[in-house]
C-alpha cells in the first residue's frame, strides 16, 4: 500500500507530525555554489553570460538577436492558440482581476489638533521582473503562473513588467506563455531561464534593464538564486514543494479526497499530502482508493514517490484534533472536506489559502477562482501570506510639522535622544527649539 493509515495519538503518529513540523526548505551547498557562480557571471559578463548558459541548458544554437521575444512572435504565438483556450485564459483572467482589485490599499492622512499631519503613501515599485519556469522543458507551459503574478502587478500600477521564460532547443516560446502575457499587457519578454534570468532581472545585462522586485515559482536554482539577490531586489518569497493538508469526516467522498491528495503529490517527488479524518474507515477507503487512481496518472511514478515518501493518513478522535494538528501543519493549501466546513473555517489560524466543501478542490485555485496560487509552504504560513497586490507596492510615512505641533514634542524627543546617547538628534531639535518665540 502507497500510505498506510496511522491512528493519532500514538507514537508513529507523533513521530510523523514533528517531522513534518519541522520541515525545512534546505539548499544544498554544492548548489548554492553554482548558483553564486553563474550570479557572478550574469553580473560580469551579461548577455554573455545568458546566452552561453541558454546554449548550455535549454537551446544550442541561441544568440543574442533570440534573447529578447519579438512583435512577430507574440502575433504568431496568438495566431496559434486555440480559442478555446484563449476563451478559459479570459474567464481566468477577469477572476484573477476581480479578487485582486480588492487587495489594492489606500494611502492615507491624519491630522492632530496642532496642526500636525501624518499618512502613508502607497506607490508601486516602478519595474517588476517575473519568472515562469519552462515546465518539463517547454511541454507543460505553466500559463497559470503569467496570471498569477502578472495581474497583481497591473493591478498594483506597475508601468515596466518584465517576463523572462526558458525557451525550448528550438530557441521558441510556447505559443499559451505568449498569448496569457500578451492579454495580461506584457510585451518585455525574454528567453532566459534558471538563475542566470533571476540574476538578468535583478543586476541587469546590455540588453535587460535591472527591475525592483523578482517574482515567480521555480526548481532549486531559482529558488536559491532569488535568496542571493533578495535585499538588492524585493522578492516574493522562496517557496518549498507544494502541500495539502486535508480535514474529512465520516461524510467525505473517498474519490474526491484520494484525488486530491493525488493532485498534490503529482507536483514533485518532495510534495507532501496529508489527510486528517476523524473516519478510521475512511482512511483506510482513501488509502486503498489511492492506489487504484494513481495506476492510470500520467506522472504516476512521481506522485506515487511523493505519497510514500511524505504522504500521511491520521485517523484522529475529534474535529478538534484535526483542526489543531492542521494548525500545526500550516500548510500551503488546506481542504475542509466535512459537514459544514463554515463551522470549522473560524478556527483555522494558519494556511496559505483554505478550501470549503467537496467541491473546492485545490486546483480551483491554482487556475480559475481569482486568489493567488503563489502561497507560502513549509509552514510558513504561520507568518506570511500568499503573493499578491502588495508584493509590488511599497509604503512611505509623510510626516509634516507645524511650529506648535513641533513645540508640543520638543522636550520628549530631546529626552528620548540623550537617554539613547544620540547627541546630535537632541541639538537637531534644540536648535529650532530654542529659535521659537513663546506665544
Amino acid at each position: 500500500m502507497i500510505i498506510t493509515p496511522i491512528s493519532y495519538p500514538s507514537d508513529e503518529g507523533d513521530a510523523r507530525i514533528n517531522a513534518l513540523c519541522s520541515r525545512r526548505f534546505d539548499i544544498k551547498e554544492d548548489i548554492e555554489y553554482a548558483v553564486k557562480e553563474i550570479l557572478k557571471d550574469v553580473m560580469v559578463y551579461g548577455d554573455d553570460a545568458l546566452v552561453r548558459y541558454t546554449r548550455m541548458f535549454d537551446a544550442p544554437d541561441f544568440s543574442r538577436e533570440d534573447l529578447k521575444v519579438t512583435s512577430e512572435e507574440m502575433e504568431d504565438a496568438r495566431s496559434r492558440v486555440d480559442e478555446n483556450f484563449l476563451a478559459s485564459l479570459g474567464k481566468a483572467i477577469k477572476n484573477i482581476e476581480e479578487f485582486h482589485r480588492h487587495e489594492l490599499p489606500n494611502s492615507w492622512m491624519m491630522t492632530r489638533e496642532n496642526g500636525v499631519v501624518l499618512g502613508q503613501m502607497v506607490r508601486p515599485v516602478d519595474a517588476a521582473g517575473l519568472y515562469v519556469p519552462g515546465g518539463k522543458g517547454g511541454l507543460t507551459p505553466l500559463v497559470s503562473s503569467v496570471l498569477m503574478n502578472a495581474i497583481p502587478a497591473k493591478i498594483a500600477g506597475v508601468k515596466r513588467i518584465v517576463l523572462a521564460t526558458p525557451p525550448n532547443d528550438k530557441k521558441e516560446i510556447d505559443p499559451h506563455i505568449l498569448a496569457a502575457a500578451s492579454l495580461c499587457g506584457i510585451n518585455e519578454i525574454y528567453k532566459a531561464g534558471s538563475a542566470w534570468a533571476i540574476g538578468a532581472m535583478a543586476y541587469g545585462t546590455e540588453s535587460i534593464a535591472p527591475v525592483d522586485v523578482v517574482a515567480g515559482p521555480g526548481n532549486i536554482y531559482v529558488a536559491a538564486a532569488k535568496r542571493f539577490v533578495s535585499g538588492l531586489v524585493g522578492i516574493d518569497m522562496i517557496a518549498g514543494p507544494s502541500e495539502v493538508v486535508i480535514i474529512a469526516d465520516k461524510g467525505a467522498d473517498k474519490g474526491y479526497v484520494a484525488a486530491d491528495l493525488l493532485s498534490q503529490a503529482e507536483h514533485d517527488p518532495m510534495a507532501t499530502a496529508v489527510l486528517i479524518t476523524t473516519d478510521a474507515g475512511l482512511g483506510k477507503d482513501v488509502a486503498v482508493e489511492v492506489e487504484r487512481l494513481a495506476a492510470g496518472l500520467e506522472r504516476k511514478e512521481t506522485a506515487i514517490s511523493a505519497l510514500r515518501d511524505n504522504g500521511l493518513i491520521l485517523a484522529v478522535n475529534s474535529l478538534d484534533a484535526a483542526v489543531s494538528l492542521a494548525n500545526r501543519i500550516s500548510p500551503e493549501h488546506l481542504e475542509l472536506m466535512v459537514r459544514d466546513p463554515w463551522e470549522v473555517f473560524p478556527h483555522i489560524r494558519h494556511a496559505g489559502a483554505i478550501f470549503l466543501g467537496d467541491y473546492t478542490p485545490e486546483p480551483v485555485g491554482d487556475y480559475i477562482a481569482g486568489p493567488n496560487h503563489v502561497l507560502p509552504t513549509m509552514g510558513t504560513a504561520r507568518f506570511s501570506s500568499a503573493l499578491g497586490v502588495e508584493t509590488f507596492l511599497k509604503r512611505s510615512s509623510i510626516i509634516s510639522y507645524t511650529k506648535k505641533g513641533f513645540a508640543d514634542d520638543a522636550r520628549d524627543i530631546i529626552a528620548l535622544a540623550e537617554k539613547e546617547g544620540l547627541t546630535a538628534h537632541a541639538r537637531s531639535i534644540e536648535t529650532r527649539l530654542n529659535s521659537i518665540t513663546p506665544d
